[in-house]
């Protein structure tokens, strides 16, 4: 199949072809070139296999940077995307940024991935890794962390021993370099800063810190790879110490972009959560050690801060794990312990102003005091423009549950942010968070006068960029939609199980459990089972434990062990929730069979999501149909994308939810997954595995 070019704004889109592309570029010749049969990539790459889908997208990213123009590029797994997208940018010799979703994938991109292309094409261009700053050893923390003895347990000493260690030997100061250092560690806000509690140039250890020579070698480099979290922080002006790179940027490359409008609600928005206020506390205390009689005037109000954030927490036990904002101001006990905190910020504030000259370090604390504090006040503000989430609970659980139907009525609302609350087992974090960040994202593309491209391999809907294009305010971009050069057709089916009850009954999971067994059977495990909801998960687990295969089921041991495993068992069974959707990378035969419960709408109890709704419905539009069933499409197509990794990977994928037959807009998700053959038939799912 031929690469697709598509206008969102064209009924005829999906119908035009690679061919209806303008005449193409010397840049884009030349990415193709290299990556062709007899180019440089395949005469220097052992085992490299030229693609035509790969030179097409690579061939789109290059047009896109010649004229600066953004570009949305679905490339289907198997395309080879991440070469397609740094061929032309290391031809170019433009400055450009690359952003991946995860820092799992942006190391992988850096130090794999990276190094070969640009060796393979002979260019000697400079490269720079750069990660937000909580992932540098920050020298001055470490030196006052370790005249503290803070530590809990003497896992935590042992563990804070060997980064003492590291830190001796270490010339990135980057700790992903610490493989046994766990990524939840709490010794790891003690050993590193954030853009408040950095002292900057004021810094016994400015001359040496590994957040400046990371931002320096980016600023020197031509090719700079980082994540979204990163690239979204200082968009948002964030102070993650990326800013001043991003102006020299002539070309960015979105990667996973699918991720992007959710992560930047996170980052457009603004929060507080307990941990940065407990760290306060005790930051307070420890830069007294500066100053003399500081500790007699900050240890009161700085225990009270510590107690305030406690006791908040406290009073918030009686309320669901996530909700609105109405929800937690209807408990007359959190009233009063917001009000004890907005007091115990405001005394400490008090307390440190007229220490603040004293010592860099206090002036830090004063700063972030007088932040926090505002944060809260604005959360709480009922008349400064923002609105509340949770208008109507009911309307919402119909739309998740697919029944459009029973969601046509929706009350108008205010449609700037929403406020709401989460809270963890030890914690919990207030939030505002913009309803729409396709006018912020717009605004920075337009200003960086760079080209702008966005891939992945989950998109589309239906072959069509509108949802996305929308979100990431995209007016008519150029698109490209590459679909996967795997052989479907022979390598994959797809079984939808007759006979299953909707998805609400309460015998669903134990239906879809006996229904895949067979299949589970056939294939002797090796298979990947992905469920909407935990409870699901725990009740599927448990009718499975009595088969012939090991079983490894989330939250029995961290994702990475779990995955690790599961790839060494050969014949295992994982179970998993919404998390391992991404991420779940297993090529080979330890992956034969994916199994989705139900279609991936998102949880109707989300507060940003509910109110998302509203927003689009008082616009005129239909939330199920422009909101809802697109996004559930695309996390479908990251669920359904698990099962084939490679040319010589087949499987079989069982799709149970009935509604993707029952209903009209199961077609959508049909019509966006891979051209496999489809059954119902439980005997063509068997005899696939006794084919040769």
């Amino acid at each position: 199949m031929p690469a697709a070019f598509d206008d969102p704004a064209s009924d005829d889109a999906a119908a035009a072809t690679a061919a209806d592309a303008p005449r193409e570029c010397a840049l884009a010749r030349q990415s193709r070139a290299a990556l062709s049969d007899d180019g440089l990539l395949a005469s220097v790459l052992p085992g490299f296999r030229p693609r035509g889908a790969q030179q097409d997208l690579s061939a789109a990213v290059a047009s896109a940077f010649e004229d600066r123009e953004p570009l949305l590029a679905e490339a289907g797994t198997g395309t080879g995307k991440t070469f397609a997208y740094l061929v032309p940018a290391l031809l170019s010799g433009r400055k450009t940024i690359v952003s991946t979703g995860t820092r799992a994938l942006q190391d992988q991109l850096y130090h794999r991935d990276l190094p070969r292309v640009r060796d393979a094409l002979g260019r000697g261009l400079r490269t720079a890794l750069l990660k937000g700053r909580a992932n540098y050893l920050c020298r001055h923390r470490l030196e006052r962390a370790r005249g503290e003895n803070r530590f809990q347990t003497p896992a935590q000493a042992s563990h804070f021993q060997r980064i003492v260690a590291w830190s001796g030997r270490t010339r990135m100061g980057d700790l992903a370099e610490l493989e046994s250092l766990p990524e939840d560690s709490p010794l790891l806000p003690m050993v590193t800063s954030t853009a408040e509690n950095c002292l900057g140039s004021e810094c016994p250890f400015w001359g040496e810190c590994f957040v400046v020579q990371a931002r320096q070698r980016a600023q020197e480099a031509d090719v700079v790879v980082v994540n979204h979290h990163l690239l979204l922080a200082d968009l948002a002006l964030k102070q993650e110490g990326f800013g001043e790179i991003l102006p020299g940027a002539e070309a960015f490359v979105i990667d996973e972009a699918h991720q992007l409008p959710e992560l930047a609600a996170q980052f457009f928005g603004e929060g507080l959560s307990a941990r940065p206020l407990v760290e306060l506390a005790r930051d307070a205390i420890s830069e007294c050690r500066e100053v003399a009689g500081a500790l007699a005037t900050l240890q009161e109000p700085a225990r009270a801060l510590e107690q305030a954030t406690r006791q908040l927490r406290a009073a918030m036990e009686v309320l669901p794990a996530r909700g609105t904002r109405p929800q937690l101001l209807a408990v007359p006990e959190v009233v009063v312990e917001l009000d004890a905190l907005e007091a115990a910020l405001l005394a400490l504030a008090d307390a440190l102003a007229p220490l603040a000259d004293a010592a860099p370090g206090l002036e830090a604390c004063l700063l972030r005091a007088r932040d926090h504090h505002g944060r809260l006040g604005r959360w709480r503000d009922l008349d400064d423009g923002g609105r509340d989430a949770g208008q109507d609970d009911d309307r919402a659980a119909a739309e998740a549950a697919g029944d459009s139907d029973d969601a046509e009525d929706a009350a108008p609302t205010r449609d700037d942010d929403v406020r709401w609350y989460e809270l963890s087992p030890r914690g919990f974090r207030l939030q505002r968070t913009p309803l729409d960040v396709s006018g912020p994202l717009r605004a920075h593309r337009e200003r960086s006068r760079a080209a702008w491209v966005f891939t992945s391999a989950t998109l589309a809907v239906e072959g069509r960029f509108d949802h996305l294009a929308r979100r990431l305010g995209l007016y008519q971009p150029r698109t490209l939609l590459v679909p996967s050069p795997f052989d479907w057709a022979t390598q994959a089916l797809c079984y939808l199980p007759p006979g299953l009850p909707e998805p609400s009954s309460r015998d669903y999971t134990a239906a879809i459990t006996a229904a895949v067994r067979p299949v589970l059977e056939a294939s002797g495990g090796r298979a990947f089972l992905l469920f909407a909801s935990h409870r699901a998960l725990r009740e599927a687990a448990e009718g499975l434990r009595d088969g012939a295969w090991p079983l490894f089921v989330q939250g029995e041991a961290p994702r990475h062990v779990l995955l690790q495993r599961f790839r060494e068992s050969g014949n295992g069974v994982l179970l998993g929730a919404a998390s391992f959707r991404e991420g779940v990378d297993v090529a080979g035969g330890a992956l034969s069979v994916v199994v989705i419960d139900k279609l991936p709408f998102a949880s109707p109890d989300d507060p940003v999501f509910e109110a998302r709704l509203e927003a689009i419905r008082r616009a005129g539009g239909n939330p199920f149909r422009d909101e809802q069933v697109p996004q559930a499409v695309i996390a479908l197509k990251q669920g359904v994308g698990r099962l084939i990794r490679t040319e010589t990977d087949r499987g079989v994928l069982v799709l149970c939810d009935p509604r993707l037959l029952g209903k009209g807009y199961g077609r959508r998700f049909l019509d966006s997954l891979p051209p496999f053959p489809r059954t119902r038939d439980v005997a063509d799912a068997v005899g696939f595995f006794h084919e040769d």
